[in-house]
């Protein structure tokens, strides 16, 4: 059985979840907390194996509990988030800090229009947090010196620095697109800031997050990175040294020109809008596999193995994160079983095999 505490202030949110979760005869709910001191006393308490999280509580929020949790006894927290830009961010913060995932929390008109998708959505996401390493899970910050604390604030300088010496060269040779989802923003803050400024590629990043998310998400990137980072648009040129992440809701697909962004709202591809596998599927129809680096990365369900393995079979250089590494081994396990995935790497070397094929 899967030991769930339920931690929401609304009386009936708490009702609703913890219904939604005992219709599975694998979970169990075996207490609820109305405010994030009460979830850390629990927690000690009794032991659960997932724990639901609302973000905006009294007493003690969603993201202070978060911390002090994982200070405390670690364990698998499901973060539940208002679709608001503020709540965007503050998702991206407890991502950070150490929360498996998060669902957009329905509110009370609504959760009876959409009650059976969140109910798949998150029993999905119990079952995968069960699973999950927590050492993966766990904050490891690293300590902040002078020469560290120097080399965050020139950040700034050393990516306009980039940006200038690439002025009148901005189309890259090459392009890097990745694939990710569950696990992916505390992934993506490993990789993305190990990337020099001057990287001759463009970087397409779906990463599976709803709308503002993946904003938020960008946001954070851009200020950890020396490359730009920035939420995609409708016409984008792909230049040297900027990653574009999909937004929320958009499939992101590459032009017949080979260089320009578009943004769809075609039907979702095995239930994503963006879909790594459009993404994928767009590259392979609209541009030279020889100049195509495909990274799968860790998340729940098998977007993108189909499309990486035709990119492996056309030529392109294929990347799929170590299952010792990702939080949940999912994608990257049906593309390498598929036969997509040429070099297997763990999270921190994956910055250095792309590289590596650009040189």
């Amino acid at each position: 059985m899967i030991k769930v505490l339920v931690v929401d202030d609304s009386l009936f949110m708490r009702k609703i979840i913890t219904k939604i979760l005992e219709e599975d005869e694998e979970i169990v709910v075996v207490g609820s907390a109305k405010n994030g001191k009460e979830a850390v006393e629990m927690n000690l308490k009794l032991s659960p194996d997932v724990i639901t999280l609302d973000v905006e509580m009294p007493i003690m929020n969603g993201l202070e509990a978060l911390k002090e949790i994982m200070n405390t006894k670690p364990t698998k927290v499901i973060m539940l988030s208002s679709l608001t830009t503020e709540g965007a961010k503050e998702t991206i913060e407890a991502l950070e800090n150490g929360a498996f995932d998060f669902l957009s929390k329905p509110d009370g008109k609504s959760v009876s229009l959409n009650i059976e998708k969140v109910s798949d959505e998150l029993i999905e996401m119990v079952k995968e947090a069960k699973k999950a390493n927590i050492n993966l899970l766990k904050v490891n910050k690293p300590k902040i010196t002078k020469e560290t604390s120097n080399k965050f604030s020139f950040s700034s300088i050393l990516k306009k620095k980039a940006k200038t010496e690439l002025q009148g060269h901005k189309k890259p040779s090459k392009i890097v697109s990745i694939g990710i989802s569950t696990g992916g923003p505390k992934a993506l803050q490993t990789i993305i800031p190990k990337i020099p400024g001057d990287i001759d590629a463009g970087i397409l990043i779906v990463q599976h997050m709803p709308p503002k998310f993946t904003k938020s998400l960008a946001d954070r990137l851009n200020e950890l990175s020396n490359i730009e980072v920035r939420e995609a648009q409708d016409g984008d040129k792909i230049e040297r040294g900027v990653a574009y992440i999909a937004p929320g809701s958009h499939h992101m697909v590459l032009s017949e020109d080979k260089e320009t962004i578009k943004l769809n709202l075609d039907p979702p591809s095995q239930g994503h809008r963006p879909s790594v596998d459009v993404m994928y599927n767009s590259l392979i129809k609209n541009y030279d596999m020889k100049s195509l680096i495909a990274v799968i990365m860790t998340g729940m369900g098998k977007d993108g193995a189909e499309g990486i393995k035709k990119i492996r079979e056309l030529g392109g250089i294929t990347i799929g994160q170590s299952k010792e590494t990702c939080v949940v081994y999912g994608m990257p396990r049906v593309a390498d079983e598929l036969g997509g995935v040429e070099y297997v790497a763990d999270l921190e070397k994956i910055p250095e095999y792309i590289l590596k094929h650009i040189k």
